[in-house]
């Protein structure tokens, strides 16, 4: 089967994602720089989540630039990840609103975690439907320390919310870092072949 429609499934449904979370960013009534302070928080949650949907959709496009073909496994798969993606929005709502407090962040971190979780199974669908083992993804992708890392920092994240708040940030941001250094695997084999 065809990974067109696919990709343009996933492309709406990202872009439709940053799209409500930019809604959320209210219009201050008022015509000083006083009335932005209370939206800071809003707003800087806002940049971090539209740099973690960048990401997804990025390595998503890779992945898909580096497929042939798609099955119903790699579909579901897909619909998995998108599911956690499309909870972006609330999640960042919800922690900007509420000025960073423990549970609004570690809520945040559990969607990036289900998240990154969801990745594994679509990574490995789209490996499957694609020549196995000997294709191009799975060497290009043999160690994928990042995505360990990611998942281990998630899930610490969203202990620290509840111990201090800005240590999950901090973590959240550091991973956003880590993946926003270009990851040339793919781009590297695709041009060896």
């Amino acid at each position: 089967m065809g990974k067109a429609r696919l990709e343009a499934f996933s492309d709406g449904v990202i872009a439709i994602i940053i799209t409500i979370m930019v809604l959320e960013l209210r219009v201050p009534q008022g015509a000083t720089l006083d009335v932005l302070r209370p939206l800071i928080p809003v707003f800087l949650s806002y940049v971090l989540s539209f740099v973690y949907v960048g990401i997804y959709w990025a390595n998503h496009h890779h992945f898909m630039h580096a497929a042939q073909h798609v099955n119903g496994r790699v579909l579901w798969a897909n619909l998995h990840l998108l599911f956690w993606l499309s909870l972006f929005p609330f999640a960042t709502g919800w922690m900007g609103e509420n000025h960073f407090a423990p549970v609004p962040v570690a809520i945040y971190g559990t969607v990036l975690l289900m998240a990154s979780i969801a990745w594994r199974p679509f990574q490995s669908a789209l490996i499957a439907a694609n020549g196995g083992q000997e294709s191009l993804l799975a060497h290009a992708l043999a160690r994928d320390w990042k995505g360990l890392v990611s998942t281990a920092m998630y899930a610490a994240a969203i202990g620290f919310a509840f111990i201090h708040p800005a240590i999950a940030g901090l973590l959240y941001i550091t991973v956003a870092v880590m993946w926003l250094v270009p990851d040339r695997r793919i781009e590297t084999r695709m041009t060896r072949a």
